[in-house]
């Protein structure tokens, strides 16, 4: 059984306001009682996409500096990361600017965290390169162990304009993917700012909430952006069936 821990979308900006957010949460987490098997953060973690905001990021999630996490912090970028910083300070790699992809083969099955950003715009897509890593992550798994796939932009609809607005292009292609792959138990993203759950070409689809702001829904609100709602975060956990259970938590 594997058992993750998901935040999204921090936006750190510098200001006291996102600063604080973020290590609420963080605090939360590094303190749980019981065993979590890894952080998974998806995209969005800096608002400008500035190396300062991930030093701050490395910092508040112990990759750099700070306090060190329980357990590993598996990250994919978004819309408003930039890869050459992002690569630098969160992964002590090279800057450079292809697409981020990584794998964390866990006990209790493997996380494959995909890069659906495309510089420049705020719409994603899964692109070649990224489809190859895939197909090949997958190939060399054992072949009892089941896979999540972890990336910023929701493949489906959510039913508000503005995540809507902003997609991950080409979804008959992910479609495809699954299709073909049944080791592959569910997705996990960001991006919309609320909790929802869905199915996506017949694999749960997870959107984790927000730590910045939460979004309200066509019939809460006009203002989209609630800023004064708790910081969210979700539990995952996918058993020895590979069947995928999410719990949605919010921290006061």
């Amino acid at each position: 059984m594997l058992v993750l821990a998901h935040i999204s979308d921090l936006h750190l900006d510098g200001s006291t306001r996102a600063t604080e957010r973020a290590e609420r949460v963080r605090d939360r987490l590094w303190r749980l009682p019981g065993q979590v098997d890894a952080l998974l953060v998806t995209g969005d973690i800096a608002d400008h996409g500035a190396e300062a905001e991930y030093d701050e990021a490395a910092r508040i999630l112990g990759l750099r500096g700070g306090d060190a996490p329980p357990f590993p912090v598996l990250t994919c970028p978004g819309n408003h990361d930039s890869r050459a910083p992002y690569r630098k300070a969160l992964l002590g790699r090279p800057a450079a600017e292809g697409p981020v992809n990584s794998v964390r083969v866990l006990d209790g099955g493997a996380v494959l965290m995909c890069d659906s950003s495309i510089p420049g715009s705020d719409e994603g897509a899964l692109d070649d390169e990224t489809y190859d890593w895939i197909e090949a992550t997958l190939d060399g798994l054992d072949e009892d162990v089941s896979a999540l796939l972890a990336f910023h932009h929701p493949p489906a609809a959510l039913h508000h304009p503005l995540p809507d607005a902003y997609p991950l292009r080409r979804p008959d292609r992910l479609a495809a993917l699954l299709e073909s792959r049944p080791r592959i138990a569910g997705l996990v993203t960001g991006h919309a700012h609320t909790a929802a759950a869905t199915v996506f070409a017949g694999r749960p689809l997870v959107v984790g909430p927000a730590v910045t702001w939460t979004l309200r829904l066509p019939w809460e609100g006009e203002q989209a952006a609630d800023r004064d709602a708790p910081v969210g975060l979700a539990f995952h956990v996918l058993d020895d069936a590979g069947r995928l259970t999410s719990h949605f938590r919010v921290v006061t």
